[in-house]
């Protein structure tokens, strides 16, 4: 009789499986790039934006879902889009990286991808992953639960979008180049001001009547879905008067987290709870930068992103929005850490963990992130030029090749598009969170190194701050391709038997994008069971651009179900030069188009 019993339940959740897949929907989404007029801090000017908005559209869609959208490039150069935090399975043909897994769509041309949602619901978003494009080419991506399913969390009354993002004055994409030009090398920007759902707030120049406002009703429960699309900066955030509930991260639940504030790094996402009980008024909402750097001036109100939380229904008043006063301050550290040290995945029957146990751990990575500098030497020849602001891991600076790696890697060449030598340790050991100046930790080397993975190996990586040339700040780490079990985070240097002994093996965040401290580690584990090539990066843009990334191509499972799948027909060409760096002088030909 059990044996009867225990098989028709499993018949049962075969069938549920059956009929959540047969329920799942396929959407369709047309994006216009091309460059439209904005006027912000006194100025106006031209940016290139996805459906003239900034930010771009949200993406709707449930768990399991496919979605296309094809990409129109109207601009004057390439880029790329990136499904942060989608893990894609077994396609990372539509992934997006610049010259990791496709070359440019290419101006006047199209490409569409074919975004496959998985075990992701939450919130997610999409951006540009070429360059600086993404400060303003990017939008959220809002999972709803598969049909048939909910929230593990009362149904919220109603939904708010909030976009953190980063205005720049004058033509953001020239100044960048300008930068980054081996001939001028020179400190790449910094943010004129910051956004929420592109405005500028109160305390800023010209922008006192544009303010963005989200009306609410008293004793409603508003899910905010936010993302943090800011080039370089962590966001403290919280609302006058009010207490959040964080219940996600990127595109994962967590345990219900009620606080007076949440802090957001570049690239991730949170959902949170927030009930409408205050008095009937009006309210800031306030993004505060958190400064990880070694400054000691504080950024005042004007650098904050503001808007407005105001109530519904009859009342007058003419004093201003109240402020939040329990927003920490832009240099406060302890906040920062108290509160990620509170994050726990969800971990019910309904929504388990599967965290890789140590007997389980098949490859161990200790990886440095560091500022560098790269100096010619005799050896590199008359060509070399001296680059003063360059960014590493384990001491190698990435180089973008001219051609997708992905795309050599399908093909079976290595080099001269890419090397399979990545160091699971730095070269030379010494004390990483103490200022180096010496040579030794200071020069780096460039290359298109990248780890080589048997499908389903387990991977334990500890990420290990430094404070190379006094430039140790925190790194949002993002792996592509796969979501990552956060083990735990410290200070100082990673020393494996005193601090695995602290690691959470029992609900750890579940995330694709976490903080390595400044002047500390992050320890996290994943099963490298999507075959492909995975980007993995710091998620500042400037230390992108720097060189502070790899990529892992992590082998086909030996069966149909475990491979990577074929690339499609129409893939952008990398036979044309032309880069997200490059402006074109002229029309492009016919045939270079084809």
């Amino acid at each position: 009789m059990a044996t009867q019993i225990l098989v028709f339940a499993v018949l049962i959740v075969i069938l549920l499986v059956f009929i959540s897949l047969a329920q799942c929907e396929v959407h369709y989404h047309d994006f216009i790039v091309k460059e439209v007029n904005f006027t912000r801090l006194c100025e106006s000017k031209l940016m290139l934006v996805v459906n003239e908005s900034y930010p771009g559209p949200a993406i709707r869609a449930r768990k399991g879902d496919t979605i296309y959208v094809n990409v129109h490039n109207q601009g004057y150069y390439g880029f790329t889009i990136h499904w942060h935090g989608v893990k894609q399975p077994r396609n990372p043909w539509f992934d997006g990286p610049e010259y990791v897994t496709q070359c440019p769509i290419l101006p006047g041309t199209n490409f569409t991808y074919q975004v496959q949602l998985s075990t992701e619901e939450g919130t997610l978003w999409w951006h540009a992953h070429s360059d600086w494009t993404r400060a303003s080419v990017h939008g959220a991506i809002v999972i709803l639960p598969a049909l048939g399913t909910t929230f593990p969390f009362p149904e919220p009354d109603e939904e708010e979008i909030i976009v953190f993002g980063s205005w720049y004055l004058g033509n953001l994409k020239e100044e960048v180049d300008e930068c980054l030009d081996p001939a001028t090398n020179s400190n790449l920007p910094i943010a004129d001001g910051y956004t929420i759902n592109g405005r500028l707030g109160d305390f800023s120049a010209c922008s006192q009547n544009t303010t963005y406002r989200r009306k609410v009703d008293y004793g409603k429960t508003y899910l905010l879905r936010i993302v943090n699309a800011n080039v370089d900066v962590e966001f403290y955030f919280a609302i006058a008067e009010h207490s959040l509930t964080v219940v996600g991260l990127d595109g994962s639940y967590t345990k219900p987290i009620t606080t007076g504030y949440i802090l957001i790094a570049p690239g991730q996402t949170m959902d949170v709870l927030l009930n409408a009980s205050s008095f009937l008024g009006r309210y800031y909402m306030v993004g505060r930068e958190y400064i990880s750097a070694t400054v000691e001036t504080l950024s005042n109100t004007a650098n904050d992103a503001i808007a407005i939380l105001e109530y519904n229904g009859n009342y007058t008043t003419s004093e201003s929005p109240l402020f939040p006063d329990q927003i920490p301050n832009s240099l406060s550290q302890e906040p920062a850490f108290s509160f990620y040290g509170k994050l726990r995945s969800l971990a019910t029957p309904e929504y388990p963990v599967s965290v890789p146990k140590e007997s389980e751990v098949t490859t161990r990575m200790y990886i440095t992130a560091s500022a560098n500098a790269l100096y010619c030497t005799e050896d590199l020849g008359p060509s070399c030029v001296n680059i003063s602001f360059a960014a590493s891991v384990n001491n190698i600076s990435w180089a973008n090749p001219r051609e997708s790696v992905l795309q050599a890697y399908y093909k079976n060449i290595s080099e001269p598009v890419y090397e399979t030598d990545f160091p699971d340790e730095p070269p030379t050991y010494f004390n990483f969170t103490e200022i180096a100046m010496t040579l030794d930790p200071v020069l780096t080397v460039q290359g298109t190194k990248v780890k080589v993975l048997e499908y389903n190996e387990t991977v334990e990586m500890v990420f290990q701050g430094t404070d190379v040339m006094g430039g140790s700040v925190n790194h949002p780490m993002h792996l592509h391709g796969h979501s990552f079990y956060v083990l735990g985070f410290g200070f100082g240097n990673y020393l494996a038997e005193r601090d695995s002994k602290t690691f959470n093996l029992i609900d750890p965040p579940y995330v694709a994008t976490f903080i390595t401290p400044k002047n500390g580690w992050l320890a996290i584990r994943f099963v490298a069971n999507n075959p492909g090539v995975w980007f993995w990066h710091c998620h500042m843009e400037r230390h992108l651009s720097w060189g502070m990334e790899s990529a892992f191509i992590i082998k086909d499972g030996g069966t149909a179900e475990t491979s990577m799948l074929p690339p499609p027909a129409t893939m952008p060409s990398c036979d044309v030069q032309l880069d997200s760096g490059a402006l074109l002088s002229g029309e492009l030909t016919k045939n270079q188009l084809e």
